[in-house]
This record gives C-alpha cells, structure tokens and sequence, in this order.
C-alpha cells in the first residue's frame, strides 16, 4: 500500500463538540468513491475521494453542539447508506435518515443511479460487492461525469443526451437498434477521448439497455 493523503473534518469544531470519525459507509454513485462518515459531534461528512490524493467534501449535516455550555457525549456514532438513505444514528437524539440533494458535485442521475443498488440486507463491514442495474439513469450518470470533468465534447454528450432521450421514448426493436447503434458510436468516441475509461463504461451500459429492449 501507498500512503496519499488525508481527510479531515473541514468545519472547525467548538470546544464543546466531540468530534471524532467514526462509522461510515460507501455511497453507490457509479464510477466515482464516494463514503458517507459519521463525526459525532462534527456531523456527518460525504467525501469524494477518487482521487485519493485530493479527497473533498462533496455534502455534510451538522446538528451543531448538544450543549453548548458544556462537552457532553452525544453526535452521530455510524452513518450509513442503505437503499437511497443515509441513514445517522445519532447517541443522544435519535435516529436520522437523509436523502442526498443534487449540486454542482452531484447531479440527480448519479443520486438515482446509487438508488439501483438494493440490498435485502446491509451489514456494511461485509463490503459487498456493487452492482448497477443498466438503466437509463446509469448512462446518463456517467454523462454527467464526463461533461463534469471534460472527459469528451459538449456538443458530443449533448447528442448523446438526445440520442438517450429518444431512445427512452422507443420501445422494441426500435429502441433496440437505436442503443445497439449508439453503443457503437461510444466505442469508436473512447478511442479520442480525454476520459476513455469512463466513455466504456458508458457504451457498456448502452449496450446492456439494448438487450434489455
């Protein structure tokens, strides 16, 4: 293993806040790490660290102090995701669950895409495997992370939104040929492309809807 780098808290904490990380999980958004982390007191921290020599905060909830005269324990002891929530467990006021609303770090199609994910059961230490259903949500995740890190053209991924718009409304054999086509089209864009890995995986999850039509 290679060390590369830190994260920490990046709101400053009172003196009467414990505020340690603790329990926390992965968050399903395909083709990035992204972790939801409890920090008692601190709150709660979702993290990108795809970059695991840049890791940034990406969206938090902090209650703030329990008391704010005196340290007293209390804060979030565990925050994980299941099945579209995180959901806090918080020592001193009850249960928490949140959703994740979309910024200029996260776009709705990658929130509804890491809500494909289901788990009958979540015992988070288990690690399980991830796995993404192809839908059309899982495509346009992955278009959304390309235009948000230039990984292809813009006018490119605006005429692949529109292909993907489209080809929603189509049903059978129509859609069917105009995913299998636009599959093809993917591959060839992944030869060029600044971001060939992520352009794959996208023409991969094209080509799953084709079979799926």
């Amino acid at each position: 293993m290679t060390f590369r780098s830190y994260y920490k808290l990046s709101a400053p904490q009172t003196q009467q806040e414990n505020c340690v990380a603790h329990n926390g999980s992965l968050i399903p958004i395909p083709g990035r790490d992204v972790m939801v982390q409890a920090w008692y007191q601190g709150g709660i921290s979702v993290f990108d660290w795809t970059d695991p020599s840049h890791p940034v905060e990406i969206a938090y909830f902090d209650r703030g102090p329990m008391d704010a005269t005196k340290l007293v324990d209390a804060g979030y002891w565990s925050a994980y995701w299941y099945n579209g929530y995180i959901v806090g467990s918080e020592i001193s006021r009850g249960l928490d669950l949140f959703e994740l609303k979309p910024s200029a770090h996260l776009s709705q199609n990658e929130i509804d895409a890491a809500k494909s994910v289901h788990f009958d059961f979540l015992n988070v230490q288990d690690q399980p495997l991830l796995v993404w259903p192809a839908s059309f949500s899982l495509a346009r995740a992955y278009v959304d992370q390309l235009a948000r890190d230039k990984g292809l053209s813009l006018d490119r991924l605006a005429r692949i939104t529109a292909t993907l718009d489209r080809s929603e409304k189509l049903s059978g054999t129509e859609r069917q040929t105009a995913l299998s086509q636009l599959a093809g089209e993917l591959d060839a864009d992944a030869q060029s492309a600044a971001d060939q890995g992520r352009v794959r995986k996208l023409a991969a999850t094209v080509s799953d809807l084709a079979k799926k039509s």
